[in-house]
């Protein structure tokens, strides 16, 4: 092997590292994000409120991430992105740990609004890693890579976050995902290069893009489909349950089948992109 064939292989080496400590930060994002749906009954039980009221934990985490991504993204762009995703994620690590010592509803409500604030913006810097340590042919694979730790998470993390919170209490779902944060910080410290500090972005001219028809039908097309999914992915353990008379078992093993089916819609967006 040649000089350049040498430094062809460690930069794609390299690469792949970068991608898998991202994917890694997807998979503990995307646990954290959809265990409490499958233990909504759990969960209502241990706070002494509804299922209904408990599916504000989803809401409230879903409105942290609306609010998150922009005001995280301008807090932390003078960092490099490296130094900015380890910051995101030791928010996450710190939202779990709470939720998992909430002594009520209302701080079990707060904590999830703490974890939801790095969702967002870690995507979002996460893509832009992505994209920029492979060649620009490989750039939809690279960040749908990243994802695919998302659509992976519901395959094992969410199942086993479940199975963990049926057995033992929901609060130890918390702990363990909190566990995935701090391994999550640690892989992205020696996996990411160091990188340069950002730039202050132009808030208006960032901002004047939502003014274009492209974008706000590419915006609305997410908001549709996520929020059919959503409606009943939120409710999907008492469903089960109530009307399927399904066991926690049961539960469980449907969860890794919608892990499954996000797997190959992600695989196959990434490759047709």
């Amino acid at each position: 092997m040649n000089e350049a064939q040498t430094s062809t292989a460690v930069q794609s080496g390299s690469a792949w590292l970068s991608l898998l400590a991202l994917a890694m930060g997807a998979f503990s994002i995307g646990t954290t994000e959809f265990s409490p749906m499958g233990l909504l009954p759990v969960i209502a039980q241990g706070v002494h409120v509804s299922i209904p009221t408990a599916g504000m934990l989803i809401t409230t985490y879903a409105i942290g991430v609306m609010i998150g991504a922009p005001l995280m993204t301008l807090a932390l762009s003078r960092w490099s992105r490296r130094t900015a995703l380890i910051a995101l994620m030791s928010i996450f690590t710190l939202g779990n740990l709470l939720s998992a010592i909430s002594s009520s509803y209302t701080t079990l409500l707060l904590a999830r609004l703490v974890t939801s604030l790095n969702h967002g913006a870690f995507f979002g810097l996460g893509s832009l890693v992505a994209a920029s340590v492979v060649p620009r042919h490989k750039q939809a694979s690279a960040v749908a890579t990243m994802f695919m730790g998302l659509t992976i998470a519901n395959i094992g993390g969410v199942p086993a976050a479940t199975w963990l919170g049926q057995a033992i209490g929901w609060r130890m779902s918390f702990v363990a995902t909190a566990g995935l944060g701090i391994l999550t910080m640690l892989v992205l410290r020696f996996a990411l290069p160091q990188g340069e500090p950002g730039n202050v972005p132009h808030v208006r001219g960032e901002l004047k893009v939502l003014t274009r028809p492209v974008v706000l039908m590419a915006m609305a097309t997410t908001v549709l489909g996520a929020g059919a999914m959503f409606t009943l992915y939120t409710y999907i353990a008492p469903t089960l349950e109530h009307l399927a008379g399904a066991s926690p078992a049961f539960v469980t093993a449907m969860l890794v089948v919608v892990g499954v089916g996000f797997s190959i819609g992600n695989v196959a967006g990434g490759r047709l992109a």
